[in-house]
């Protein structure tokens, strides 16, 4: 006998074997005459296997015991290691699921954060075009009255004749216009 998980491997016929051979001695056995029953010869020989069977039967059964509980057992780690795959890939898709989640809200920010610059920058635009307008308007003002000022500053010199020399220090003569008055030369 060897050694095996089960325990020592028996070498010699299964229950099952020596069942069977306990049905073909039975069915081989000749009738009696004149009877249905049958004469058993080797009475002794049926009762050895009957008795080996069930020798074999206690360690067959443990043997088929163990094979369940290993195979409950396997059955078992098997369903864990599938539910903990499946919570991973729950796991993994809520995680993939947030991140798109994030991803939309962070976009959308995004869009809000350029729709509100580009509503800041079209309002200063605006304020800009209107302040420059402001100050243009009010420089038309100041060139409208200067004009009017030169106008009429213009107007008094043609109406009012002009001094004779002995009026002042200027000397109106054509002799007088012809020279230049030179800045530089006077010093």
């Amino acid at each position: 006998m060897s050694e095996h998980q089960y325990g020592p491997i028996d070498t010699s016929p299964d229950t099952e074997t020596l069942m069977r051979r306990v049905v073909e001695v039975v069915n081989n056995a000749r009738p009696m005459p004149l009877s249905s029953s049958v004469l058993l010869n080797n009475k002794d020989e049926v009762i050895e296997l009957m008795e080996d069977a069930l020798e074999r039967l206690p360690a067959e059964l443990r043997q088929a015991r163990w094979l369940l509980k290993e195979r409950e057992e396997f059955l078992a780690r098997t369903q864990r290691e599938a539910d903990e795959i499946i919570e991973a890939v729950r796991g993994q898709a809520g995680r993939m699921v947030q991140k798109t989640e994030i991803v939309r809200e962070a976009q959308l920010h995004a869009q809000r954060v350029v729709d509100d610059a580009n509503a800041e920058a079209s309002r200063l635009r605006n304020e800009a075009e209107d302040y420059c307008d402001q100050k243009l308007a009010q420089f038309e003002i100041v060139l409208q009255r200067t004009i009017k000022t030169v106008t009429a500053g213009r107007e008094k010199l043609q109406v009012a004749p002009l001094p004779t020399a002995s009026e002042g220090d200027i000397d109106f003569s054509a002799e007088a216009a012809t020279e230049i008055f030179d800045q530089d030369a006077s010093e």
